[in-house]
C-alpha cells in the first residue's frame, strides 16, 4: 500500500492544488457577484454554468481522451481552466462569467476523468478502496482549504483570481512530469436514465434532488452569507463548515447504511437535515452556532450522493455499476444545474431565508419518496449489499471502488459474450439438423 501511495504522490499533489483552486473560485465568484450587484437571479444562472459544463465534459471528454491521449488532454484542459478564471477577473459581466463557468466545468470534468483513470491504473484490488478514500480526503480537504484562501486578499481585486490560475497551472507540473505512461482507457457506455430508474427509483430520484441541494449550497452559499451581512472571513468559514461537515459525516453514515440499510439512513439524513435547515431559516444566534448549523446541514446533504449511489449499486452487477455511474453523475449534475437558479429565484422572492428553506423542502421530498418506495419493495438483504464507499461525482468513480474489480468486469463481459456465441452455435446446429427440415415440411414451427 505504501509503495502504491508513493507512486501516486504527484497525482494527489496535483489534484490537491486543483481542488484548492476550485474551492476558492466558487466562493469567490459568488461573493464578487454580490459585490458587483449582479442580482440574485443572474448570480444563480451564472453559478449554474459550472454544472452545465460538467455535463458536457462528462459526455465529450472521454471521446477526446480516447482519440488524443491523457497527457495532451490534461494539459490542454488545465490551461483552459487557468485562462477562464483570468478572463473573469478582467471582464466583470454576467454573460462573460456564465460562459467562463461553462468552460470551467467542462475543464474540471476532464481533469477529474484523467486523474481518476491514472489512479485506477496505479491501484490494484487490495489498495483501490484505500486510495479512493485518500483521493476523497484530498479532494474535500482541498475544497475546504480553498475557502480559507479567501482571507489572504480582498475579493474586489484581481489577486485571488490570479491565485486560482496559478494553482491550476502548477497542478499540471507534478502530474505530467511524474506520469511515465498513459493508463489504459476505454470510454464507458451509459445506460439510459429510464432504465436505471426502473432498477432503482430512489437512487435516481434521490441523486437528482441531491444535485439540486448541492447546486444550492455551492452555487448560492456565499451569496446567502453575504446577504445576511457576513464578513469575507465569516463567509469563508461558513462555506468551509458546510464542506467539513459533509466530510465528517460521510463515513459514519456509510457504516450505518451497511449495518441497517440504505433507505433508512437516507430517510434519517433527509428528515434530520430538513429539521436543522428549517431551524436555520430563522436562527439568529452567535456566529459559532451559525458554523455548527452549517456543518450539520452539510453533514446531512453531502453524504446523500454516496448513499444514493450505494443504494443503486446494491441492485447492479459489477459490469452494470460502471455503466450506471456515468448516468448517476449526469442526473446529479442536471439537478445541480437547476439548484442554483432555483435557489436564486426563491431568495429573490422570499429573502435570504429561502436558502435553507429550499434545502429543507428538497430533503423532505426525498424522505417522502423513500418512505413510499418502502411500501413498494422490501429492503435488500444485508448479505447482498456491497460495502459503502465515498463516491466521487465523476463517471469513473464506480471503477475505483473495491466492490468493482476490473477482473470481474472483464470476466462478466466475457461470460456474456460466450453465452451469446454458444446460443448462436446451438441455433445453427439445430437449423442444420435433418429433424428441423422434416418439421418444416410437415408444417412445424418456423425457426428462422
Amino acid at each position: 500500500m505504501i509503495s502504491v501511495v508513493s507512486n501516486c504522490w504527484a497525482l494527489f499533489l496535483g489534484m490537491g492544488l486543483i481542488m484548492l483552486g476550485n474551492g476558492l473560485q466558487g466562493t469567490l465568484l459568488g461573493l464578487r457577484a454580490s459585490i458587483e450587484g449582479f442580482g440574485t437571479t443572474s448570480t444563480g444562472l451564472v453559478m449554474s454554468g459550472y454544472f452545465i459544463g460538467l455535463i458536457i465534459g462528462c459526455l465529450i471528454v472521454p471521446k477526446m481522451v480516447s482519440r488524443v491521449g491523457h497527457i495532451r488532454i490534461f494539459g490542454a484542459l488545465a490551461s483552459l481552466a487557468s485562462t477562464a478564471i483570468l478572463v473573469q477577473a478582467i471582464f466583470i459581466d454576467p454573460w462573460t462569467w456564465g460562459l467562463m463557468r461553462i468552460i470551467t466545468g467542462f475543464s474540471y470534468a476532464g481533469l477529474y476523468i484523467v486523474a481518476e483513470s491514472w489512479l485506477n491504473e496505479f491501484s490494484d484490488n487490495k489498495s483501490r478502496g484505500k486510495l479512493l478514500s485518500l483521493y476523497m480526503l484530498v479532494s474535500l480537504g482541498g475544497m475546504a482549504g480553498g475557502q480559507l484562501l479567501l482571507n489572504i486578499a480582498a475579493p474586489t481585486g484581481m489577486e485571488l483570481f490570479i491565485l486560482v490560475s496559478i494553482m491550476v497551472s502548477l497542478a499540471v507540473i507534478p502530474i505530467l512530469v511524474s506520469a511515465t505512461k498513459a493508463p489504459k482507457f476505454e470510454a464507458t457506455e451509459n445506460i439510459s436514465i429510464l432504465q436505471l430508474y426502473r432498477v432503482s427509483p430512489l437512487g435516481v430520484f434521490g441523486m437528482f434532488i441531491t444535485g439540486i441541494t448541492m447546486g444550492s449550497v455551492f452555487g448560492m452559499g456565499a451569496v446567502y452569507a453575504t446577504y445576511i451581512d457576513m464578513s469575507v472571513q465569516e463567509v469563508s468559514f461558513f462555506m468551509g463548515s458546510l464542506i467539513v461537515g459533509g466530510f465528517i459525516f460521510q463515513y459514519p453514515l456509510g457504516w450505518l447504511s451497511d449495518l441497517i440499510g440504505r433507505r433508512v439512513i437516507i430517510i434519517d439524513c433527509c428528515i434530520g437535515g430538513a429539521i436543522i435547515s428549517g431551524f436555520a431559516m430563522n436562527f439568529d444566534g452567535n456566529i459559532i452556532m451559525v458554523y455548527v448549523v452549517a456543518a450539520t446541514v452539510g453533514g446531512m446533504v453531502m453524504p446523500l450522493y454516496s448513499l444514493c449511489g450505494a443504494h443503486t449499486n446494491d441492485y447492479l452487477t459489477p459490469t452494470q455499476m460502471v455503466a450506471a455511474s456515468g448516468t448517476l453523475v449526469l442526473v446529479n449534475a442536471a439537478g445541480a444545474t437547476v439548484g442554483a437558479p432555483l435557489t436564486a429565484f426563491a431568495m429573490a422572492k422570499f429573502g435570504p431565508k429561502a436558502f435553507y428553506g429550499l434545502i429543507a423542502l428538497m430533503l423532505v421530498t426525498v424522505a417522502v419518496f423513500a418512505l413510499w418506495r418502502m411500501t413498494r419493495r422490501s429492503a435488500i438483504n444485508a448479505e447482498d449489499r456491497g460495502d459503502f464507499v465515498v463516491m466521487a461525482t465523476t463517471p469513473f468513480s464506480a471503477s475505483l471502488t473495491p466492490d468493482v474489480k476490473m477482473v470481474e468486469i472483464t470476466a462478466a463481459a466475457k461470460a456474456d459474450t460466450e453465452e451469446v456465441v454458444n446460443s448462436f452455435d446451438e441455433l445453427l446446429e439445430e437449423l442444420a439438423s435433418p429433424e428441423w427440415g422434416e418439421n418444416k415440411e410437415n408444417g412445424g414451427p418456423d425457426k428462422t
